[in-house]
C-alpha cells in the first residue's frame, strides 16, 4: 500500500510529541508537510512548513489536526470541502453547533474520517471489550483522575483550562464506556469541569455505569482506571506499554486507501459531543 501523504496542522506539545512522529515514522503515512499560527514552532517538526493552509492542501491526500477543538472544526470543513480525508483529534469541535457543522461537512463532502482516541487502538482495550461482548455486562465504571491543569504542565493549554476535564478526557472515558457496555442513552452530570466531575450513564438494553473526571490532582495520583461487571464475569483494562498511535496511522491509511468508513469517525465524535454537550448543560444549571 504507497503511504498516505498526510499534512498536520498544528505544531504544539502534543504535534510534537504524538502527531509528527507517528505520521512520519509509520510506514503507512508520510507527513507531506506542516502548517501552524507559528511557522517557529512548525519548523521543528522536520516537515515542509507552509504559510498558507490552502498550500498545505494542494501538498496532501489527507489532513492531520493537532490545534484547539474550535480551530479543528473550522478547518476541518475547508480540508473536507476540497475532497481531503481527516484525521481528527477529540473532541470534534469546541461546541455542538461546530459538531455539527464538522460532521456534516464530512458527509456531504463524502471524504474518509477518523477520530484519534487513543484508548481504542491499544491491544489491551480491544481485549477487554472482547472480553466485555461475552460477559453480558449490567453497569461498571471509570476514573481518570490527572494533575493535567496545574502548574506548567504542557496541556494546561486555553481551551483546556476554560473548559475542563467534560471536554478533555470525557471523550476517552464516555467512547470507552459505550463501546463496553453499549450505546449511551442518557446521562446525569455533576460536580465543576475544573475540579471534579461525576457521570451517570445510561446504555441502551439497561446498562448502567459511573464515571470520574479530575484535572486538577497535585502529589502520587492513580492510574486511569476501567472496570466492567455481567451476568458471565467481569472485565478490568489491563494498562500496557504499547504504542496505540502506531495502530492510529495503520488504521487511517487503510481507511484511506480503501474509501470506507471507520467506527471512530466523525459521526462518532458528533454522537460523543452531543454527551458531553448535555453533561456541561447539567453542570452549568447546578
Amino acid at each position: 500500500m504507497e503511504p498516505v501523504a498526510v499534512g498536520l496542522i498544528g505544531a504544539g506539545p502534543w504535534a510534537e510529541m504524538a502527531h509528527a512522529p507517528m505520521l512520519a515514522e509509520s510506514p503507512h503515512t508520510r507527513l507531506a508537510g506542516v502548517w501552524a499560527r507559528r511557522p517557529e514552532s512548525a519548523a521543528r517538526l522536520g516537515a515542509p512548513v507552509f504559510e498558507r493552509v490552502e498550500e498545505l492542501f494542494d501538498a496532501c491526500e489527507a489532513v492531520a489536526f493537532c490545534v484547539p477543538p474550535d480551530v479543528q472544526a473550522e478547518l476541518g470543513v475547508r480540508a473536507a470541502r476540497v475532497g481531503k480525508a481527516l484525521l481528527l483529534e477529540k473532541p470534534l469541535a469546541g461546541s455542538l453547533d461546530g459538531a455539527r457543522r464538522l460532521a456534516a461537512a464530512v458527509a456531504e463532502a463524502g471524504v474518509p474520517s477518523q477520530m484519534v482516541l487513543t484508548l481504542r487502538y491499544a491491544a489491551e482495550t480491544r481485549a477487554f471489550l472482547a472480553r466485555c461482548a461475552e460477559i453480558d455486562p449490567f453497569g461498571g465504571h471509570a476514573a481518570n483522575i490527572s494533575g493535567s491543569l496545574m502548574g506548567d504542565h504542557p496541556f494546561a493549554t486555553p481551551w483546556r483550562l476554560e473548559r475542563g476535564a467534560l471536554l478533555d478526557v470525557g471523550p476517552h472515558v464516555i467512547d470507552l464506556l459505550d463501546a463496553a457496555l453499549g450505546p449511551i442513552t442518557g446521562v446525569r452530570a455533576h460536580g465543576d469541569p475544573l475540579t471534579w466531575v461525576g457521570l451517570l450513564l445510561e446504555h441502551e438494553g439497561g446498562a448502567v455505569s459511573e464515571a470520574s473526571l479530575c484535572q486538577a490532582g497535585v502529589g502520587e495520583l492513580p492510574p486511569s482506571s476501567f472496570a466492567v461487571y455481567g451476568r458471565k464475569g467481569s472485565a478490568v483494562l489491563a494498562h500496557g506499554d504499547g504504542d496505540p498511535l502506531a495502530a492510529v496511522a495503520e488504521e487511517f491509511a487503510r481507511t484511506v486507501r480503501q474509501g470506507g468508513g471507520h467506527p471512530l469517525d466523525a459521526a462518532h465524535g458528533l454522537r460523543l459531543q452531543e454527551i458531553i454537550a448535555e453533561a456541561e448543560s447539567q453542570v452549568r444549571a447546578l
